[in-house]
């Protein structure tokens, strides 16, 4: 399957409180309708250039990947090939970087795959089929619904498989014990309009020592909501984190 992917350099003038790592790379995975040509995931991109390399790419059935989205499921082989190249490229370092959709990716890629060496998630959900909110209901709809599956085709550049899960995923707040050793990030706003604060604290608590949550005042959700100031505190956080 073909995944359209984006290689940014880290910037050889930087303006951050530490140096750019020439070994350091970010991989970055969007959410759910999102893909890499998207003007807020190229803002994030640009972001974290001052501190590492940054692979952006789009996760199938989003953009001009491949393939139909499982929402979640199989997206993890795509950042795990992800991953790869970056690795591949000569960086012997890769911090994974997720939002939303995303950001229950990289938990479970670095549970059942490994090989990074942090990871932070953003707005992730902890727990699987939430309709707790107005934006989840009309996810879930956009999903499992045949019309709502050509509004995300037609409209958002996503093509959505009609099929449900089979298995049904290891759920985002399993996946956080088995990430150890590996040092883990959670951000979430606490105004975000899609999963409220019980979701990034049940990760916090999951991961334990190993893990960190920032619960960000005024911040809504995932990509669109994170600010210049956020991204250079993750850039250093990843600095000072992996390896």
């Amino acid at each position: 399957m073909r995944i359209d992917s984006v290689y940014d350099p880290a910037r050889l003038v930087y303006e951050s409180r530490r140096p750019p790592s020439g070994d350091l790379a970010f991989v970055v995975a969007h959410g759910f309708t999102g893909d890499a040509d998207r003007p807020h995931l190229r803002r994030i991109a640009a972001g974290l250039t001052r501190y590492g390399a940054v692979v952006t790419f789009s996760f199938r059935g989003h953009g001009a990947s491949g393939g139909r989205s499982t929402v979640g499921d199989r997206e993890v082989l795509d950042l795990a090939a992800a991953a790869g190249w970056a690795r591949r490229l000569g960086h012997t370092r890769v911090v994974t970087v997720g939002f939303s959709m995303g950001g229950s990716v990289v938990l479970r890629h670095a549970a059942l795959h490994g090989g990074v060496d942090a990871v932070v998630s953003v707005s992730s959900p902890a727990r699987w089929y939430y309709r707790g909110t107005a934006p989840m209901r009309r996810l879930h709809w956009l999903v499992l619904r045949p019309e709502g599956r050509l509004v995300g085709r037609y409209g958002f550049r996503t093509r959505i498989h009609h099929r449900d899960w089979d298995p049904v995923p290891l759920a985002p707040v399993d996946a956080v014990p088995r990430i150890a050793p590996a040092p883990l990030l959670v951000v979430h706003g606490d105004r975000d309009g899609y999963f409220p604060l019980d979701h990034p604290r049940m990760l916090a608590e999951a991961a334990g020592d190993h893990g960190e949550l920032w619960l960000e005042p005024g911040m809504g959700h995932a990509e669109h909501a994170t600010t210049a100031g956020l991204l250079d505190r993750i850039g250093d956080w990843a600095l000072a984190r992996a390896g």
